[in-house]
C-alpha cells in the first residue's frame, strides 16, 4: 500500500474487491500510521454503497456548485458536476463557471474599472497630469481583454475540478426519477447516471417582458459583455441593480443611455439609497423614464430598435424612440423546470420556480422536502442571490454531508455592493425593514453626507461629484441597547468598505462600539466612526471640511 496510490488515482476512488481486503488494508494504514489514508478509506467504502455511479452530483456548474463539489470530494466522496449552458436567443454561449463569472460579477465589475478609469483621466488633469484633451474609448479592445480573463478562468475551473478529483460533465442534466439524471451533450447523445444525494445549484437566467419581437431584437446581461461592436444609443429597460449597474458604466463610458423604470429602484435594498444613486446618475447623464412599461418593441425603417411604452398605471398614452440596443434587465428566474426537479418530486415556489428548504434534515436550509436532494445559491427560494452566499452554503453543506460536520450557513446581515458609478455598500436591514419590524419609535438613524478627499481638488464645479457625493447611515435599535440594525454607505470604494465593517453586524455590534473604534484618517470609512447626527434630531446632515 502506498499513501494516496493503491491501484488507481486516489483513496477516494478506489473500487473494494471485497470486506477482507478492505479491512486488510485499513489495518496497514493504520499500523503505518497514514490514519488520513484510513479515514479516506472508511468513508469511500461507506458512501460507495447502494449501487449509485456517485455519492453526489451536482447540477450546475457555478460558483456554488463547483465550491460544493471541490469540499466534497476532499472530504472522500465520489462526485460529479454537470453544467451545460444554453445559448442565448442571441445565439451568446459561455464557459465553465457560472453567472458571477462568465455574464455577472466579473465582466460587470471590469467594466465598472473602464468607466471610473475614464473619470481618472479627467481627474488628473487637475492634479498637474498634462494628457491630450481628447479621449477615445475602443468598447471591441475591452471587451477582448476581458472575454481572455474570463476564458482563463473558464479554464482554470476545468483543471481545478481534474485536480480535485471531481468528474466534469458538460451536458445537461435532467431529472428522471429522485436519483437518476439524464444527461444530454452537445451532440445530442445522452446517458443515465444515478447519484446517492443530488445538490440543484443551476442558478437562473434573464426573465423577458412577454411581448412580440423581444427576443429577436433586445439583448440581456447574458449578452451584452460579449458584444462585437459598441452599443450606441441604449435603452436599459428595469430598475434591478443590474439594470442601474450596466446603464451607469454605458453612461461612464459615453453611450447614450436611459433607464426605464416601472416603479422604484433598487426594490428590497434601502430607499433613501437607492434615489441617491439615480439622483447621481441622472447629474451625470443618465436619463429615467419612470412608471412606463414598454409596450411595442420593433424594427424601425432607420435599422434601430423602435420602443413604444406605456404608463405603468394604465391609459391610452403612448410615447416612443429609437434605440441602437435595448437591454432587458427585468429580474430573473430560477432554472429548474429546465433541469425537470418535478420528477423527483421537489417542492418548488409557483411564483418563481425556485426550491422551497424545509428548514429540516442534515441540509437544513439547503434542504429540499426530498431528503437526499438539496438547493444553493439562487435557485433556493427566500435567500440572498449572491455569488459568495452560495459558495459558503455550498461549502457548508459539503461538510455536513460527508464530513460529519454540524455548522449551517449564516443569511442573516450578509454585507453586499451594487457597483453604480456612485458605489452602494450594505450589510443589514433597511431604514424601511428595520421600522416595519421594530416600530420608527425604536428606531434611531445617525447619518451625515460627505465629500471623499479624493474629489476635492477635480470636483470643483462638477454636478454630483462635489460636496456630499457620498453618503453613510447607521441603522439602530434603541429598545436593544442600540444595537446596529444595518449599515450603509454611498462613495467610492463602498464595496472594501462594507466588507470590513460587515463583521460588526455579525458580532452584534453597538452604535457605542463604533464611536469607540478609532477611524484611520483620511478615509472614507472613518466616517462610520464619527456619527453623531441623528434623523430624529433634524439638524443638518451635510458635511463641511475633511
Amino acid at each position: 500500500v502506498h499513501h494516496g496510490r493503491w491501484g488507481g488515482p486516489s483513496p477516494s476512488f478506489i473500487p473494494f474487491p471485497s470486506p477482507f481486503l478492505t479491512i486488510f488494508a485499513l489495518r496497514i494504514c493504520v499500523r503505518s500510521r497514514l490514519r488520513s489514508t484510513a479515514a479516506l478509506f472508511c468513508r469511500r467504502f461507506t458512501m460507495a454503497g447502494g449501487g449509485y455511479d456517485y455519492d453526489l452530483l451536482i447540477i450546475g456548474g457555478g460558483s456554488g456548485g463547483l465550491a460544493c463539489s471541490k469540499e466534497a470530494a476532499k472530504l472522500g466522496a465520489k462526485v460529479a458536476v454537470c453544467d451545460y449552458v444554453t445559448p442565448t436567443p442571441k445565439g451568446t454561449q459561455w464557459g465553465l463557471g457560472g453567472t458571477c463569472v462568465n455574464v455577472g460579477c466579473i465582466p460587470k465589475k471590469l467594466m465598472h474599472q473602464a468607466c471610473l478609469l475614464g473619470e481618472a483621466v479627467d481627474d488628473a488633469r487637475e492634479f498637474g497630469w498634462n494628457l491630450p484633451e481628447s479621449k477615445d474609448h475602443d468598447w471591441v479592445k475591452m471587451k477582448e481583454a476581458i472575454q481572455d480573463h474570463i476564458m482563463s478562468l473558464n479554464f482554470r475551473y476545468r483543471s481545478e475540478l481534474r485536480t480535485k478529483k471531481v468528474e466534469y460533465l458538460n451536458s445537461h442534466g435532467k431529472f428522471i426519477d429522485a436519483h437518476t439524471i439524464e444527461f444530454t451533450n452537445r451532440k445530442g447523445v445522452t446517458e443515465q447516471k444515478t447519484a446517492a444525494k443530488i445538490i440543484v445549484a443551476t442558478g437562473g437566467r434573464p426573465r423577458y417582458l412577454g411581448i412580440p419581437n423581444e427576443k429577436e431584437l433586445c439583448i440581456t446581461s447574458d449578452d451584452l459583455f460579449s458584444l462585437e461592436k459598441p452599443p450606441g444609443k441604449t435603452l436599459v429597460v428595469g430598475a434591478s441593480y443590474v439594470a442601474l449597474e450596466c446603464a451607469g458604466f454605458l453612461t461612464g463610458l459615453k453611450y447614450d443611455t436611459t433607464v426605464m423604470m416601472r416603479s422604484i429602484p433598487l426594490r428590497g435594498f434601502d430607499q433613501q439609497c437607492a434615489e441617491h444613486i439615480c439622483r447621481y446618475m441622472q447629474d451625470h447623464g443618465t436619463k429615467f423614464i419612470r412608471g412606463c412599461i414598454p409596450a411595442a418593441i420593433e424594427k424601425a425603417e432607420s435599422g434601430r430598435i423602435k420602443v413604444s411604452w406605456k404608463p405603468t398605471g394604465g391609459g391610452d398614452t403612448m410615447d416612443s424612440d429609437e434605440y441602437d440596443t435595448v437591454l432587458l434587465a427585468i429580474g430573473r428566474y430560477a432554472l429548474t423546470d429546465e433541469c425537470n426537479v418535478a420528477a423527483a418530486g421537489v417542492k418548488v415556489n409557483p411564483s418563481n420556480k425556485k426550491i422551497i428548504g424545509t428548514g429540516s434534515g442534515v441540509g437544513h436550509t439547503e434542504q429540499s422536502n426530498v431528503e437526499h436532494i438539496f438547493a444553493i445559491g439562487d435557485v433556493l427560494d427566500g435567500y440572498p442571490e449572491l455569488t459568495p452566499v452560495a459558495i459558503q452554503a455550498g461549502i457548508l453543506l459539503a461538510r455536513r454531508l460527508f464530513g460529519g460536520k454540524t455548522l449551517q450557513m449564516d443569511y442573516r446581515s450578509i454585507p453586499t455592493a451594487v457597483f453604480t458609478p456612485v458605489e452602494y455598500g450594505c450589510a443589514g436591514v433597511s431604514e424601511e425593514d428595520a421600522i416595519a419590524e421594530h416600530g420608527e419609535e425604536n428606531i434611531e438613524v445617525y447619518h451625515t453626507a460627505f465629500k471623499p478627499l479624493e474629489l476635492t481638488v477635480p470636483a470643483q464645479g462638477i454636478p454630483g461629484r462635489g460636496d456630499n457625493a457620498s453618503y453613510c447611515k447607521v441603522i439602530c435599535n434603541l429598545k436593544d441597547n442600540e444595537r446596529i440594525l444595518g449599515m450603509h454607505v454611498l462613495g467610492w470604494n463602498s464595496g472594501e468598505i462594507i466588507q470590513g465593517y460587515g463583521i460588526a453586524l455579525k458580532l452584534n455590534a453597538t452604535k457605542a462600539d463604533l464611536d469607540n473604534l478609532v477611524g484611520i484618517h483620511p478615509t472614507n470609512a472613518e466616517v462610520f466612526t464619527t456619527l453623531s447626527i441623528t434623523k430624529r434630531s433634524g439638524e443638518d446632515w451635510e458635511a463641511a471640511g475633511c
